[in-house]
């Protein structure tokens, strides 16, 4: 029976300029890979070393990238190794099969967020009527799921952030702030639940998976091994789970370490 292998992406396995600042200090650097360009400018990179072990694992197991980002976001990441069979993107909103989104996963997903939240009509208005134009810099909605803002990190008020969380939960909405985006996302749209489809679908009988931000917190529980890096808001809340690992590496050499952990419980299998 096939293993398969859930992660999230972004400070994860591949990491903005600003995340690498953020965690590599200069005189260590590792040779890096770029694997995202956007209008011509790189975005995101590996290191060479996780390049490798991503290949290693596109053989060995079933690898499913399982992101926030939206399709469009998605597709601009170019992933070392066999191109993914199956990927999850706005936050479970979309399961793609080769490429495609599944019509059948949709229909689920509408159906519960019709029935389970509050809609995203409201959480777009109060986003508007709330946010302070001194840090606000975008208001985005990702693929009519989701809102998002795009904010100046060091202007944002932390209370704010408690606040919105606060009036979200009470109409069955999660808040997530990672680097400089503030997302708003209803509970019932979960990468948890689409790995578990893709799971029953794969014959997979055992999952393993990985992610740094709250929004990860269900797809490391709807696995039998997980492992989160030693920054994010998982760590920084002291998140855990009884299945999942703390990993003490940051930043980009968090990503290598989780990707040999990834194939290390593919080859124990």
């Amino acid at each position: 029976m096939p293993v398969l292998v859930a992660s999230d992406l972004d400070r994860t396995l591949i990491y903005s300029a600003a995340a690498l600042a953020l965690t590599m200090p200069d005189a260590r650097a590792p040779r890096l890979l770029c694997v995202e360009v956007h209008e011509s400018r790189p975005l995101s990179y590996m290191t060479e070393t996780a390049a490798q072990l991503l290949t290693d694992l596109g053989d060995a197991a079933v690898f499913m990238p399982t992101t926030t980002r939206t399709r469009k976001q998605y597709q601009r990441i170019s992933l070392p190794g066999p191109p993914p069979k199956y990927a999850i993107c706005a936050n479970g909103g979309h399961l793609l099969v080769d490429g495609v989104s599944d019509p059948d996963w949709q229909a689920v997903v509408t159906a519960r967020l019709a029935d389970e939240c509050a809609p995203l009509a409201e959480v777009q208005a109060h986003l508007a009527a709330f946010a302070d134009p001194l840090w606000l810099r975008k208001e985005r909605i990702a693929e009519e799921l989701f809102a998002y803002l795009v904010v100046e990190r060091e202007l944002l008020p932390e209370e704010w952030v408690k606040e919105l969380a606060v009036w979200a939960e009470n109409r069955g909405w999660t808040v997530s702030l990672q680097g400089r985006k503030i997302y708003a996302v209803p509970k019932p749209l979960t990468k948890g639940a689409a790995v578990r489809e893709v799971a029953r679908r794969t014959g997979a009988e055992l999952t393993l998976a990985a992610g740094d931000s709250l929004l990860d917190a269900d797809l490391l529980l709807a696995s039998d091994r997980g492992w989160r890096p030693g920054h994010g808001e998982l760590h920084e809340e002291a998140w855990t789970a009884p299945q999942v690992t703390a990993l003490p590496e940051r930043g980009v050499l968090a990503g290598e370490r989780i990707l040999r952990e990834f194939l290390k419980g593919v080859r124990e299998r």
